[in-house]
């Protein structure tokens, strides 16, 4: 199961769209909570990521060991080196998103759930019962700082990717975005 100029495998195409539409997913409704202060959102949100990240490392895994894809067509330098940033940057940002907000919820002391499930325990404060007292303040905070950095980063790479697909698909005309919905596009 290769992918190959004509044809990508169901397990590229899968993950590729599971992975890419649910962050689209996660960023405004992280957006929403936070804003809001929706703090039953927060274990749905967490819980999601985890499961995600097992998909993203899997993606990523596969995405190694099947090497990159080749473009369909020729394309001016510029453009061949901003799909390698992008593409860099979203493989290397989908790692981060999960892995950043892992870390500011289970330094944090919130602990990290998989819809119920204790992955990490919680580290309540004695004092009170509502609150919970970090494990490792500097690691939370890094943690926070991350996730943030990375949703803006994110959100700029996911519009420079899904520019450059309606870019190859209505403008030059080519079969990139074919080739992703899982057709094959050698005829």
């Amino acid at each position: 199961m290769k992918d190959t100029l004509n044809k990508l495998s169901t397990p590229t195409i899968a993950l590729h769209w599971l992975v890419g539409l649910a962050i689209i997913f996660m960023m405004p409704v992280a957006i929403y909570m936070a804003e809001n202060e929706v703090y039953w959102l927060y274990p749905i949100h967490k819980s999601i990521g985890v499961v995600l990240f097992v998909f993203i490392i899997v993606r990523v895994v596969w995405r190694l060991k099947n090497g990159w894809l080749q473009p369909v067509s020729e394309y001016q330098k510029w453009e061949q080196l901003l799909a390698k940033i992008v593409h860099w940057v979203l493989i290397i940002g989908t790692v981060l998103f999960p892995l950043s907000g892992m870390i500011m919820s289970g330094a944090g002391g919130h602990g990290i759930y998989l819809f119920g499930l204790e992955l990490m325990a919680m580290n309540p404060d004695p004092a009170n019962p509502q609150a919970v007292i970090a494990l490792n303040k500097t690691a939370a905070g890094i943690g926070h700082e991350a996730h943030e950095i990375t949703a803006w980063v994110m959100f700029v790479a996911i519009i420079l990717h899904v520019a450059g697909a309606l870019k190859h698909h209505i403008m030059d005309k080519d079969q990139t975005l074919n080739r992703m919905k899982g057709n094959d596009v050698s005829t």
